[in-house]
């Protein structure tokens, strides 16, 4: 296992772009249940069955139940060590681009995290707090947890607030009064085209690719890191289980990421 992290560490110091893609295996250490995993009230659903717009259509109220039952779960969950060390990392060098298939904000509070102990340990970063945020954050292929998007207008607004599902007349709502949804990105429907041109615009230029919590088995996010290996650059990931990725990887590290990445990202 060291030599193998040693051999990732030096595929990533010696990249000058590299592309990080996550999935839910980063997150499940944090203890967010995993999309397809049980949980309490929600056992008896299957999420296929309530992210979709057919469902939100049908029944708002019992999709924004359940997706305010997912606010509330991972805004108790703390980032865990690998968010932190990818956050560090990206902030303390160039050319990184974070993509991530999460929804849930644990990469932006574990930059906060990262950017705090930077400050008090007297590492300048170039630009202060909030310029070392912006290099550390992600790009989101499927859309953020924490944000409403109007169904009749599409404008969105960050949202922490919690939902009330009681009724259709206490759910969320936009200023022009449509009814606001979750902004995720459900069953069904395309991923957003500018971070789907981001991802793969950052592929396409990376010279090494690491891929972190993801069996690599949700299309089309997977192709991402496909991109990258096409072009030649060094794909390495980091899973304790297999992954469709483990084929074209130079370096596969099995372990949590949480206790891999802190030693690997140094």
């Amino acid at each position: 296992m060291p030599d193998v992290i040693a051999e990732a560490r030096r595929l990533l110091a010696t990249a000058p772009r590299v592309l990080i893609f996550t999935g839910a295996g980063v997150s499940a250490e944090s203890g967010i249940p995993t999309f397809r995993g049980p949980g309490g009230l929600w056992k008896t659903f299957r999420a296929e069955d309530l992210a979709t717009p057919q469902a939100f259509a049908r029944d708002p109220r019992l999709v924004w139940e359940w997706y305010g039952w997912r606010r509330g779960i991972v805004a108790g969950c703390r980032p865990n060590a690998a968010h932190v060390a990818i956050a560090r990392w990206m902030m303390l060098r160039d050319g990184v681009t974070l993509v991530t298939q999460n929804v849930d904000d644990l990469h932006e509070r574990g930059a906060v995290e990262a950017a705090r102990a930077l400050v008090a340990e007297g590492l300048v970063v170039a630009g202060g707090e909030r310029a070392a945020l912006e290099r550390a954050a992600p790009v989101r292929l499927h859309g953020a947890l924490f944000v409403s998007r109007c169904s009749h207008c599409g404008a969105e607004r960050n949202d922490r607030e919690p939902v009330d599902a009681s009724s259709r007349e206490t759910l969320p709502r936009c200023s022009c009064g449509g009814l606001m949804r979750p902004g995720v990105v459900w069953f069904g429907e395309s991923l957003p085209e500018d971070a789907m041109r981001r991802a793969f615009a950052a592929a396409g230029e990376a010279e090494a690719c690491l891929v972190v919590g993801t069996a690599g088995a949700v299309h089309p996010a997977a192709a991402v890191v496909h991109a990258t290996a096409e072009h030649g650059g060094a794909v390495m990931v980091v899973d304790p289980g297999p992954t469709a990725y483990d084929e074209i990887a130079e370096a596969k590290i099995v372990g949590k990421a949480g206790e891999v990445l802190p030693e690997a990202l140094l």
